[in-house]
């Protein structure tokens, strides 16, 4: 009898002992994050010291736009509204809208005045090219046959700019010697479900591209953000933007590291006066907006995915459960481990809640919102392998059957 309990003791212990070990893995891992992930959880990178320059060179605004009538009458006005000391013009570029987004863009420059506006439309992209980045080499080379700007803002058609953006983009550039200037649009955040996810969205991003790393010359971490990229254009032709990154699903991404790797320089930080007008207010939206390039980013490949999966499980997931197991098991030692995981994980959260105003009490909910983000890179997967992968606006973009290669289909 004394044998039997004492078998039964063993075994019931040795799964909490395994989750002891997996618990402390867990803790080391956030001891790591906090201290040697290039404090990614600081959200006080903002733009870099301004230099008023002599003269202030010409830039051309391109918005590539597909489908943006919902969003056009908050996003335009603020950008034909810059206050720009020198030469700017805006060129929005109608990819084959169905809304009458060209004509409304038009109305809306002929309403409010301000910038000059020209509307363009490249037609439908070629083999080799996603959607947006075909439009945006039209935009810039309408923009270069017009005035050959010495900037470029790279902007989406759901961005809000202050009336001094641009002023301060182009200041900060020149302080800097930048050749790219990035910032992260604030997203909007008004319903439950977006402050769930989106504060979480910018925070996993920061930590896969720590701000201050893709500030370093030499560094080999690089990524902007697309609603708001100001990027010189003699950095843009040697780099051989938008060309060389024809095909990439994740462009921001795939254009500072096309800048880096041609000798150029990046910075990226958090916006104060740059706004995301696009509301995502239930969960299937945001998921699509998350699911629809999460594969790409792993670069289609299955050992990443499943790498990535078990890293959110370990990090994000084990150290509730190990708190929570270890007190309603009295394992007090798992328990406090797993609670010390838990808490620096929210303490590295609490900063993008107040950059986002939202309630503090939302940081130990981050595991959750982990959760949510690991079943829709694994939805990514699936879509990708049911030929539906990076979905947007009526095009799916497959995986390029070989470099340089990108397939476009129609539903």
């Amino acid at each position: 009898m004394g044998r039997g309990s004492g078998g039964r003791r063993v075994g019931q212990t040795a799964p909490v002992s395994a989750l002891t070990v997996i618990a402390v893995v867990s803790l080391l891992s956030w001891v790591w994050l906090l201290l040697a992930q290039g404090m990614f959880w600081r959200t006080d990178v903002r733009l870099p010291p301004g230099a008023v320059p002599r003269q202030w060179p010409s830039v051309a605004v391109v918005v590539p736009a597909r489908d943006e009538a919902e969003v056009l009458p908050v996003s335009l006005p603020s950008l034909l509204a810059q206050e720009y000391p020198g030469r700017a013009e805006v060129f929005l570029v109608d990819d084959g809208s169905s809304d009458g987004t060209g004509e409304l863009a038009r109305a809306l420059s002929a309403e409010r005045g301000g910038l000059p506006l020209t509307v363009t439309s490249p037609g439908e992209p070629p083999a080799g090219w996603t959607g947006k980045l075909w439009a945006v080499r039209h935009g810039v080379a309408a923009a270069t046959a017009a005035s050959a700007p010495e900037y470029l803002l790279l902007t989406d058609a759901d961005i809000a700019h202050e009336p001094d953006s641009l002023r301060e983009l182009v200041a900060a550039a020149h302080g800097s010697g930048m050749d790219v200037v990035s910032q992260m649009a604030r997203l909007r955040v008004a319903t439950a479900w977006e402050r769930l996810i989106v504060p979480a969205f910018v925070y996993f991003f920061a930590q896969l591209y720590p701000f201050r790393w893709i500030a370093r010359p030499r560094g080999r971490t690089a990524a902007a953000a697309g609603g708001c990229v100001l990027v010189r254009r003699a950095a843009a032709e040697r780099a051989g933007l938008p060309d060389s990154i024809r095909q990439a699903v994740i462009d921001d991404v795939a254009l500072a590291r096309a800048v880096k790797r041609s000798g150029g320089t990046v910075w990226l930080g958090l916006a104060e006066r740059v706004d995301s007008v696009r509301p995502y207010p239930r969960l299937a939206q945001l998921w699509r907006m998350v699911s629809r390039s999460a594969y790409a980013q792993l670069r289609h490949n299955p050992a990443l995915l499943l790498g990535t999966l078990l890293g959110l499980a370990l990090v994000y997931v084990v150290p509730p459960v190990a708190a929570i197991a270890g007190a309603v098991a009295g394992r007090w030692a798992l328990c406090a481990v797993g609670a010390a995981a838990w808490a620096v994980m929210a303490g590295t959260y609490m900063p993008m809640l107040r950059y986002y105003r939202q309630p503090l009490w939302l940081a130990p909910l981050l595991p959750f919102t982990a959760s949510l983000y690991a079943a829709m890179t694994a939805d990514s997967a699936v879509q990708h392998y049911r030929g539906r992968g990076a979905a947007w606006k009526g095009r799916t973009y497959a995986k390029p059957e070989r470099e340089g290669q990108v397939t476009a289909e129609r539903p």
